[in-house]
């Protein structure tokens, strides 16, 4: 039995260790970025220096540390209510983290168990599945997700909710293609040989060496989340306040854009140095898990 599932080992130690050694500096960029974020969204509420919620209508639009006439105790300034722009930018990475995590495991969980019964079993199971994918994909999501978050309410479960059932396709793709691939491999006939059962192949020699392409996946996944998430609360259907979402905040800021640019951007940078580190980490992994796939 141990026989049996060497290959999968293998594969699975093949890849994590060429991402040690053979990382580039994007993935390095990457992870450190994503990992900064990552950190700030767990320790937000030890690391913010005010409360996020709380409102000063004497201190409005309070200039940030490089302006003339900042206040100290304000770094980031503060928004058009007077709270601390620095502590709700801080609450918004645990926002825009929740929802990508969140968003990830759904659609992921969605896709890959239709991607891997597709591609394992074929002939109907695998018709019902592409069907299933078209069907998606004639679907546009920004255009769903505003339509049913209109009718039901913003609310963060259920952006979590829709974004996860609206995302799977990739994870569905991507899995099907690697495991029509993975099911025809000599490890795979020597688990049926050895009497292994079905849903036992699918978890120890399927998944484990398919898992390094659901992971690329899941980098551009969860990009694609934070920007739908930021997007939807832009327009009032996305997260509710006074939860601090940097689409939010991006929207409350617009009314003083020409006066105090910043409380635009400043959300607006943070969106896209996440998401560019995001996307690093995506494309190293990619770089990384292809350098090991080609010393197999």
């Amino acid at each position: 039995m141990s026989a049996v599932r060497t290959p999968a080992r293998r594969m699975g130690s093949g890849w994590l260790s060429a991402i040690g050694i053979r990382g580039r500096w994007g993935l390095a960029l990457g992870a450190v970025i994503v990992g900064a974020v990552l950190v700030l969204a767990v320790l937000a509420p030890w690391v913010t220096p005010h409360d996020p919620f709380a409102q000063n209508l004497d201190n409005r639009l309070a200039l940030p540390f490089w302006m003339e006439g900042a206040q100290p105790g304000h770094l980031l300034g503060t928004d058009g209510l007077g709270r601390d722009y620095l502590s709700r930018l801080i609450y918004g990475a645990r926002i825009s983290m929740l929802i990508g995590l969140l968003t990830v495991v759904t659609s992921g969980l969605i896709g890959t168990v239709l991607g891997v019964l597709g591609g394992f079993f074929g002939g109907r199971v695998d018709d019902a599945v592409l069907f299933a994918i078209t069907c998606r994909l004639s679907i546009p999501v920004v255009l769903v997700a505003l339509a049913v978050v209109g009718l039901l309410g913003s609310s963060l479960t259920l952006v979590v909710l829709v974004l996860g059932l609206l995302l799977w396709d990739r994870f569905a793709v991507v899995a099907r293609s690697t495991t029509m691939q993975v099911r025809n491999l000599d490890y795979v006939a020597a688990a049926w040989a050895a009497g292994l059962s079905t849903p036992a192949i699918l978890l120890r020699e399927v998944l484990p060496n398919i898992a390094s392409h659901l992971a690329v996946v899941a980098t551009l996944e969860m990009a694609l989340a934070i920007l739908l998430e930021a997007a939807l609360s832009f327009l009032g259907l996305g997260v509710p306040p006074p939860l601090p979402s940097w689409g939010l905040m991006i929207a409350e800021g617009k009314d003083y854009m020409f006066f105090s640019p910043w409380v635009i951007w400043i959300p607006g940078v943070a969106l896209f140095v996440l998401v560019f580190g995001i996307n690093l980490l995506g494309d190293g992994l990619r770089d990384a898990l292809g350098a090991a796939d080609s010393q197999k």
